[in-house]
């Protein structure tokens, strides 16, 4: 089967398919980023609420001392676990802990101010809604 058509022409329909199959995957990679913006916008947009909702904690401490009570953390030296207690059952949870004899009382604003572990998903997951 011939086709009849110039070396040149030939270089052009092959430069033609490539130009598509370029075009094709910056579109794919373009819905992809897109979707990846609005999972990072909303994402966003949740933490920064979450911010506010801490700062304004940060600010009235006093309301929430009355709502819960005081949290006793113990943490183990040798094992580096921590225990928590609320207070009214503080001496029941350090008699139940194992190893109680090695713990020792950690105040809760050495605990408070460490960073909290992330967890990273794929940007192609989808944001999980609390």
């Amino acid at each position: 089967m011939q086709l009849n058509l110039r070396p040149r022409q030939v270089e052009i329909w092959f430069q033609n398919r490539r130009a598509r199959k370029r075009l094709k995957q910056t579109e794919v990679d373009c819905e992809y980023l897109k979707r990846c913006c609005d999972n990072l916008t909303e994402e966003s947009r949740r933490l920064q609420k979450e911010v506010q909702e801490l700062r304004a904690l940060k600010l009235s401490p006093q309301l929430y001392t009355h709502i819960n009570p005081p949290t006793t953390l113990t943490m183990c030296p040798s094992c580096e676990r921590v225990a928590v207690a609320s207070s009214s059952s503080s001496s029941l949870a350090a008699s139940s802990a194992p190893n109680s004899k090695h713990q020792r009382p950690v105040p809760a604003s050495s605990w408070a101010a460490l960073p909290l572990p992330v967890t990273h998903r794929p940007l192609n997951a989808p944001a999980s809604r609390p």
